[in-house]
């Protein structure tokens, strides 16, 4: 059995060195990433690692559309090492079995294996999120207007879509965020809400989308360009591209997205939060 992860880069000097070599060190064989114009070293970067690891690097200079580049990669990851599983994977997230590696794990049979994906919790106090000891298990639901529109909300604590790995062989296109996959085996599951969809439980994502103010800041300024080009995006991404044009992201930021030291205990006692052990990066 063999296993390649795709992901799309723009601008993840911070966090793509780390996510290579965790997956590597926990079955995945070989890589297929492409870059979207980065301009803070991540490109330079990953031909660093290619001396290093089995690392296809794709360039794409176009406007930003995920659905049909991860498409794109699948094929491409197939044709160049033909892989058993793949996971269409993000610079900020981690793919950990428990006591084994991806790959023991894998069955041999199945086309597409949907798993949880978790946010890691930043909170006060922390001097870097991916040593986090706490994920949100029983995420708040906001609606829409409470998401764009509420003052006093933390987003850290939204319920977020799980994830997929898939056979390459018989894909389709994968949707959106890589949260589902058309493939000529699972066709029902697709049309289904995420919460009928059976989850494969021996894997799960540890998701680390905020990390420090500033590349909170430089994402969501991506985004406000994302946005002027009529790109589709959660109502998450459309309220911190308003705050940005408002002059209040660090305020959002400082005051209702890192979690202060004084809620966790409620947080936990309440089964929002869990207590678990920090990822060995």
């Amino acid at each position: 059995m063999t296993l390649t992860m795709t992901i799309l880069v723009k601008n993840e000097i911070d966090i793509i060195e780390k996510n290579i070599r965790f997956h590597a060190k926990n079955g995945v064989d070989s890589f297929v990433i492409m870059d979207n114009n980065s301009t803070d070293g991540t490109r330079e970067l990953l031909e660093e690692l290619k001396k290093e690891f089995e690392i296809t690097v794709i360039d794409e200079k176009g406007t930003y559309s995920q659905a049909k580049w991860m498409t794109k990669l699948t094929r491409i990851a197939k044709k160049k090492y033909n892989p058993t599983w793949l996971i269409p994977n993000d610079a900020d997230e981690f793919w950990t079995a428990q006591n084994a590696s991806l790959k023991e794990v894998l069955p041999e049979k199945g086309a597409v294996l949907t798993v949880n994906r978790y946010n890691r919790l930043l909170y006060e106090n922390l001097d870097n999120v991916l040593n986090s000891e706490y994920k949100i298990i029983n995420p708040i639901i906001y609606d829409k207007q409470t998401q764009l529109y509420g003052e006093h909300i933390c987003m850290q604590l939204v319920k977020i879509s799980p994830k997929v790995i898939i056979k390459p062989k018989g894909l389709l296109w994968i949707r959106g965020g890589n949260h589902k996959a058309l493939h000529l085996q699972n066709m029902r599951d697709y049309f289904k809400k995420y919460e009928k969809i059976k989850r494969f439980k021996q894997i799960e994502v540890n998701h680390f989308p905020i990390r420090s103010y500033e590349q909170f800041k430089n994402n969501i300024e991506n985004r406000v360009k994302l946005l002027e080009k009529k790109a589709t995006m959660g109502p998450h991404y459309k309220r911190w591209v308003k705050l940005y044009k408002e002059g209040k992201l660090e305020k959002e930021y400082y005051e209702n997205i890192i979690v202060k030291q004084k809620d966790m205990p409620t947080l936990e006692h309440i089964g929002i939060i869990k207590k678990e052990k920090k990822l060995e990066l």
